[in-house]
């Protein structure tokens, strides 16, 4: 599989969400990543499930919903209802991993696990054959515009070894503080999948930008 551009919504103008939402289907972005935020799992509060819905009536471009929320447990469909392509849930919010990762495959959705910056690989480990993605932030959750934890690289080398050791296909994706200055040593670690938000969305081309990155990625 090819390695994948997710820009973040985060960091685009809500006001102008449908030429936002253009510019990256121009772009050739891969997937449109959408970051919910319930103010109580991380400090900061975004959108929810009607916006989702919004975003899936504007495009086809596969859509990428990252929950940092409290209960993802009562509220996973919600979000497979609005039309998320992919799904990630935080390790240390679910109750239920095993199940939550389950629930989410039979609804025909690929489903993923997020370790913050000092959650270990190890915690999610026995639950890695029913993912089809890890996400790895590589910033403290809930702002866009942080710089990038090094501590990420470890991770991103420790589930690398963990998917051949174990001979699993989930794909290796990575959110927060990735720019054009990092991307290309990032993406020889073996992460797989790119979010972008503030490098994107901040950038004077955000077009360019994005035909940068996929170029650097190759």
């Amino acid at each position: 599989m090819n390695k994948l551009i997710a820009p973040s919504i985060l960091s685009s103008d809500f006001m102008n969400i449908e030429s936002e939402i253009r510019m990256l289907e121009k772009a050739g972005a891969d997937w449109v990543h959408c970051d919910i935020m319930d103010g109580h799992f991380v400090p900061n509060l975004t959108f929810g499930p009607p916006i989702i819905k919004k975003i899936r009536k504007i495009t086809d471009l596969p859509l990428d919903v990252h929950l940092m929320i409290t209960n993802p447990d009562e509220t996973i469909d919600w979000y497979i209802d609005a039309g998320a392509d992919w799904l990630s849930f935080h390790i240390e919010a679910a109750k239920n991993p095993e199940t939550l990762l389950k629930h989410i495959r039979k609804r025909k959705v690929k489903a993923g696990l997020v370790i913050k910056p000092k959650t270990d690989v190890s915690e999610i480990k026995e639950f890695l054959p029913l993912c089809d993605y890890v996400l790895i932030m590589s910033v403290e959750p809930g702002f866009g515009g942080q710089s990038y934890i090094s501590s990420a690289d470890d991770k991103a080398i420790q589930l690398v070894k963990l998917k051949k050791d174990l001979k699993l296909p989930y794909l290796i994706q990575i959110d927060g503080g990735i720019n054009l200055e990092n991307i290309k040593r990032i993406a020889k670690l073996g992460v797989e999948v790119f979010v972008a938000g503030s490098a994107v969305f901040g950038s004077e081309e955000p077009i360019e930008t994005i035909k940068k990155m996929k170029k650097l990625i190759l």
